[in-house]
């Protein structure tokens, strides 16, 4: 019989495992705004490293090893930016429903499709 996996948690309950955790080990004080954010950008410039030298065809065909690494990494900038999210109080499934919105306006089909230009340029 297949051995079934725990459902994925919602954004809402890792954020306040996240929470916990860093209570837990009273890093309220060093997870401000500023410090959050500059975390955050640390683990996208770690992520990018993933792909650095890569041809477009090998970053979407890593193996078993650089995969592992690019999931950790992935997984660094989800946990920052919720974290950084629940310090300023931002509803994030919200805020980028909002976003779409607006990329939608900014972007329309007829436009944008198959174009990779910036809605200025459009």
């Amino acid at each position: 019989m297949p051995r079934k996996t725990a459902p994925a948690p919602t954004l809402a309950a890792l954020r306040l495992q996240l929470r916990r955790f860093a209570e837990a080990r009273d890093w309220g004080q060093f997870h401000t705004p500023k410090n959050l954010a500059m975390a955050l950008s640390v683990e996208a410039a770690e992520l990018l490293e993933c792909f650095q030298w890569l041809t477009a065809d090998q970053s979407a065909r890593p193996g078993v090893a650089d995969r592992r690494a690019i999931e950790e990494e992935m997984a660094d900038v989800l946990l920052y930016l919720l974290r950084l999210s629940d310090v300023l109080g931002v509803d994030l499934p919200r805020a980028a429903q909002r976003k779409l919105a607006i990329n939608a306006r900014k972007y329309p089909v007829a436009l944008a499709r198959g174009n990779a230009r910036k809605y200025s340029q459009l």
